[in-house]
């Protein structure tokens, strides 16, 4: 099913290792990228629960877009152990502006297939979606 906005289609595998994250929590992350002779989103990596923040922060490219999706552990104010579902809009200044454009349209009907996610970060460079931001926005 092609995206109306940007022609793009969500890959199953998308869908799939997102419910794997959100019920079973078998990944800490997952990014995604835009494929685009297939016209199609795909999973590029699979973060292990074991990754740490650091280990997700690396797998952004400093010049591509991506699309990303982080399960956030916190203990809040009254010490109880939560966790929140992040989905990361990444679009670096330095990306192409047809890449950026593509990633840009296709986004709400791909986060709309990912039905659980509880906050969206939109991020240029690495200060707006570091470890304070997604602490800031728990609350």
């Amino acid at each position: 099913m092609a995206n109306a906005a940007s022609g793009m289609a969500v890959h199953d595998d998308c869908k799939l290792k997102f419910l794997e994250l959100k019920a079973k929590r078998t990944y800490r992350f997952i990014v995604y990228k835009i494929e685009e002779k297939q016209k199609q989103v795909i999973v590029e990596k699979l973060g292990e629960p074991a990754e740490s923040y650091e280990d997700f922060a690396a797998c952004m490219p400093a010049d591509e877009c991506r699309y990303a999706v982080y399960d956030f552990d916190f203990v809040t104010a009254e010490s109880c152990q939560k966790s929140r579902i992040f989905f990361i809009a990444w679009s670096p200044d330095t990306a192409k502006v047809r890449s950026k454009m593509i990633y840009a349209s296709s986004k709400d009907r791909f986060k709309r297939e990912l039905d659980g996610i509880q906050v969206e970060l939109q991020a240029t460079d690495p200060t707006e979606m570091d470890l304070d931001v997604f602490k800031s926005r728990t609350s």
